[in-house]
């Protein structure tokens, strides 16, 4: 049977394509498993080591600081009481004014009290002619020796009644018991005092008191003496020195009280303000690294991953001093460090790490 010519040519075409598919396959195959070979050959053996960042970081000397919140206070707050009953009769110093030790603050009716004072002078007086008359007397040998004793007593008494009655005339006036600002007013013209009743009340603002409470982790480095600042609300500095660090704590924060003694001129400065407070407690060595550097170990302690001989990590827990916009102050690190300032939080203790060439 004669083919078509046509069906031989179709034949052929077909043929073609079918080996072209086949040998694509092989040739494929080959090629993947090429690059599958390739690629293994090119991949690094063992673990990866990871690549981090550091800076040397030089130690250098830094003053040990506790800084805390606080508040200004009076150095002195005082109630000022009569001493003796009456109305007051007068009110010479001004609510708010600073006034001297010994001015009037109220002044309390006198009533017969200058009568009083003017019949003791009166009696005593009598009594030293008295005195007198009996020296004479007992020169003459008119008198005995017990009855110049006598005399003598009688005029001692005469002078202690002077003294008494002069005493309760001067309570009439309730004066400033030291230097300060007469703060609040408590009597008025009229208003009848008993004694032990208020006049007012009187605070010494120089110097002035920074109080603070301190936490049981930081009272011990705080000494009696140490140089403290206190940056009140007001963006005033006052410089000044501790002069109390309480022994008990509070029982219900357990903290410290401390105090601050500092200066104010012309009491510039008022009771009741709230003020930064940061109080010295030494020096020695520290570190200032980026704050980024700061990371937790598995403890959770807060610290720095440095590197030691052979490019390997290692951890020390820091405490951290001052925070300012160059970095962090902190104390934990020995000499000049490697700090890793860039991975630090991919790798672990003992671990090597690479550092870029510089």
């Amino acid at each position: 049977m004669k083919i078509k010519q046509s069906y031989l040519f179709a034949g052929g075409i077909a043929a073609a394509v079918a080996l072209f598919f086949i040998v694509g396959d092989i040739v494929g195959m080959f090629s993947k498993d090429d690059k599958k070979a390739a690629s293994e050959a090119a991949a690094p053996k063992g673990p990866t080591v990871p690549l981090v960042q550091v800076a040397m970081i030089p130690e250098a000397q830094r003053a040990y600081i506790v800084s805390v919140r606080g508040r200004t206070e009076a150095n002195k707050t005082v109630i000022v009481r009569a001493e003796t009953a009456g109305p007051v009769a007068a009110t010479p110093a001004r609510e708010g004014s600073f006034v001297v030790r010994g001015t009037v603050l109220c002044r309390i009716s006198t009533d017969a009290r200058q009568a009083s004072l003017d019949q003791a002078r009166a009696l005593l007086r009598t009594r030293q002619l008295e005195k007198e008359a009996s020296d004479r007397l007992a020169a003459q040998g008119y008198r005995s020796q017990t009855q110049v004793l006598q005399a003598q007593a009688n005029l001692d008494g005469a002078t202690a009644q002077v003294r008494q009655a002069q005493v309760l005339l001067d309570q009439v006036n309730i004066r400033a018991p030291f230097s300060g600002v007469f703060d609040r007013r408590e009597a008025e013209v009229g208003t009848y005092l008993a004694p032990g009743g208020a006049c007012g009340t009187m605070i010494q603002l120089d110097p002035l008191v920074i109080v603070t409470d301190v936490a049981e982790r930081d009272v011990s480095g705080i000494r009696v003496g140490a140089a403290a600042t206190a940056t009140l609300v007001s963006g005033e500095i006052l410089s000044g020195r501790v002069r109390l660090v309480a022994r008990d704590a509070d029982p219900a924060t357990r903290t410290y009280r401390i105090e601050i003694e500092a200066p104010n001129a012309g009491g510039r400065s008022r009771s009741g303000l709230s003020a930064q407070v940061q109080i010295t407690t030494g020096a020695g060595p520290a570190h200032l690294v980026p704050t980024t550097a700061l990371v937790l170990d598995s403890a959770g302690r807060q610290g720095i991953r440095y590197l030691i001989e052979g490019d390997r990590v290692a951890f020390v827990a820091v405490t951290v001093l001052e925070e300012t916009p160059d970095g962090v102050w902190v104390t934990g690190l020995r000499g000049d460090a490697r700090v890793i300032t860039a991975g630090q939080s991919y790798v672990s203790e003992g671990q090597k790490v690479r550092v870029p060439a510089r």
